[in-house]
């Protein structure tokens, strides 16, 4: 059973497809609100996180939205079909349980919240993604290696680099190349071998040719 597989039916479904499809960090998964996402064309934009600020004086954890720290990292990405489904789903089940919440309903407009409106806390969302990991045998991984195991399934299907840097809002494209560079030698072999049956083809067809 795959990550995919393990999240399905679970309230945070869409949450955990939606880090699957676009490699989105928990900050800005977590500061994202329904006014940024476009239905009809299929995107989003990413224009804040959700970040943890130092306790006040309750010593308590608080968290506010800030802005994307560089300019890549405010970015618009493409949903795909599947999270973009999921969504559409979650935003029925989420109207269901504001009407229930009533009067307690904070209205903060965020795609991913609790029972009454407010933001989730990162660490209640990372408890949640290892319990799904372990119900369904799956190795425990950190929250962020999604991102991870998305840029390097883009790389592997041939996508290009420049691609998966603006889809990650890395600044700049070196950074993804740096920390993706084991992927490369397995795409090196994959150009190689396209390069030979291309370079080959020629050789075949004049061949042909002579019979």
């Amino acid at each position: 059973m795959g990550c995919q597989a393990a999240t399905r039916g679970h309230k945070w479904e869409a949450l955990f497809t939606l880090a699957l499809a676009t490699g989105m960090r928990q900050g800005e998964l977590l500061g994202l609100k329904w006014q940024d996402i476009n239905f009809s064309t299929g995107t989003l934009q990413v224009r804040r996180i959700l970040t943890r600020v130092p306790p006040g004086a309750s010593g308590k954890r608080e968290f506010r939205e800030t802005e994307p720290k560089t300019q890549k990292s405010r970015r618009r990405i493409t949903i795909a079909s599947l999270a973009l489904g999921a969504l559409s789903q979650h935003r029925v089940r989420q109207l269901e349980i504001r009407l229930k919440a009533g009067p307690f309903w904070e209205e903060h407009d965020y795609v991913f919240c609790t029972l009454v409106g407010t933001h989730l806390r990162p660490g209640h969302v990372v408890d949640e993604f290892k319990k799904l990991l372990k119900k369904a045998g799956l190795p425990a991984i950190r929250f962020h290696d999604l991102r991870h195991s998305v840029a390097t399934l883009l790389l592997s299907l041939g996508v290009h680099a420049k691609v998966v840097q603006e889809m990650l809002g890395h600044t700049q494209i070196s950074m993804t190349m740096d920390i993706y560079s084991h992927v490369l030698p397995s795409m090196q072999q994959d150009a190689v071998s396209k390069l030979n049956n291309l370079l080959q083809r020629p050789l075949e067809d004049g061949a042909a040719g002579d019979g």
